[in-house]
């Protein structure tokens, strides 16, 4: 029989079912006996018959695909987190459509408008920021949108983060009960909330103990001006005794400087990151980090945008999970520390 033509009523006669039954068998969330689902799979593959998608999102209004934009996949967090995420929306009967954009409103602009025009039921941001004519224009589609590991005043829009602040005043606190002095910071892109609520809650903690920063820098959250930086605070005649950097990626990297100048992290200089991607824990690294929660950011990202596609009019919300410090041998353990 030709597959091309192989229809629901066809499969609906082989299985001895109605054609309704066939539509609930291969309808993510709707309801059939065992038995019937059981007939309908196996005349479907004896046919070759295979759902038409597409055809039932136009009928339905809904695509049951969800669109995810990312910006920075060299950051070994967001491989992890993009994995996550499509397995949780998986297990709910959803699909992830992922586009990558520049980290610049105007070219994320251009993506998720085509991420609207591919009728998706909602769209996650991954370090990306949207302008307020976009927004406008999701909101008026009815399309939502929640943004993962970022934050954007006045987007009107939900967001799902760690505790960024708190966790800037957690490596803050670790570093002067080292007994550090000269503590430097290679903050995330100030550019995105991530960078700057992680320097604002490390210079606070500063602040309140009296204590000046021996420096404060961009790295932009890329590897290379990371290492740069790096450079230029152990260059001089004097030179910082800890590092807190705004992500492991770029941690990763100021450790690589380190080394490279004969220095050894935790002995020399204390370095001090933040995520806790899978390559923190290895004996290449052994990185102390600020970890990101990212299964339960996950969990709560899912949430959101699936209650959001579901029930519209929910009132935006900003999700905050508090993430632990994670010790390792990358920077000084102060005697008794129990975090």
């Amino acid at each position: 029989m030709d597959r091309a033509r192989i229809t629901s009523a066809q499969v609906a006669a082989r299985a001895g079912v109605s054609q309704s039954a066939v539509s609930r068998v291969f309808t993510p969330g709707a309801s059939a006996s065992a038995r019937t689902i059981e007939k309908v799979r196996l005349a479907a593959a004896e046919l070759g018959y295979r759902p038409n998608v597409l055809a039932r999102a136009m009928v339905s209004g809904k695509s049951r695909i969800i669109g995810l934009v990312v910006a920075y996949l060299e950051n070994q967090f967001y491989p992890v987190a993009l994995e996550r995420l499509s397995n949780a929306l998986q297990a709910q009967g959803y699909h992830i459509l992922i586009f990558t954009a520049p980290n610049s409103i105007e070219d994320a602009d251009v993506v998720v408008q085509d991420l609207m025009d591919y009728q998706v039921d909602g769209i996650l941001t991954a370090s990306v920021a949207i302008s307020s004519t976009l927004a406008d224009r999701a909101n008026a589609a009815g399309i939502p949108v929640v943004l993962f590991n970022r934050g954007q005043d006045d987007s009107g829009f939900s967001s799902v983060t760690s505790t960024n602040f708190e966790g800037g005043r957690k490596a803050a606190e670790f570093l002067l009960a080292g007994g550090h002095e000269r503590i430097a910071h290679i903050a995330g892109w100030q550019g995105s909330s991530t960078g700057r609520d992680r320097q604002a809650g490390f210079l606070s903690v500063l602040q309140e103990a009296g204590v000046t920063p021996f420096a404060t820098v961009d790295g932009m959250y890329k590897r290379e001006v990371a290492m740069q930086c790096a450079r230029q605070l152990i260059g001089g005649g004097e030179r910082p005794d800890a590092i807190f950097v705004g992500n492991d990626h770029m941690a990763f990297a100021v450790m690589d400087e380190l080394r490279l100048t004969g220095m050894v992290p935790g002995r020399d200089v204390s370095v001090v990151g933040y995520d806790d991607v899978p390559l923190a824990g290895w004996p290449a690294y052994d990185l102390t980090t600020i970890r990101q929660p990212v299964n339960r950011m996950v969990d709560a990202a899912v949430e959101t945008i699936l209650a959001q596609v579901e029930t519209a009019g929910i009132a935006p919300q900003q999700i905050e999970i508090e993430g632990e410090l994670i010790l390792r041998s990358s920077a000084r353990i102060p005697e008794g520390w129990t975090g």
